[in-house]
């Protein structure tokens, strides 16, 4: 039986920008300078783990479906 996909697969941008929250914002909320998360969002760097997971708290959106690179578009 295949389980039918709940949520799209989007990019990290979408997930922030689909929780209505600025770069800066949301750089706050997640502890890091908003330069830092830039480079997560253009695939320059990629989170660590503990990051994707307050990422996925913080914008309400689970972590299997937020694309991390955008080699992996």
């Amino acid at each position: 039986m295949v389980l039918e996909q709940k949520f799209p697969r989007i990019t990290l941008e979408a997930a922030r920008v689909n929780a209505h929250l600025s770069q800066k914002d949301a750089a706050r909320m997640l502890g890091i300078n908003p330069a830092t998360l830039a480079n997560y969002e253009s695939g320059k760097t990629i989170p660590q783990w503990d990051m994707v997971h307050k990422m996925e708290k913080v914008y309400g959106f689970p972590a299997d479906f937020i694309i991390l690179s955008r080699d992996s578009l």
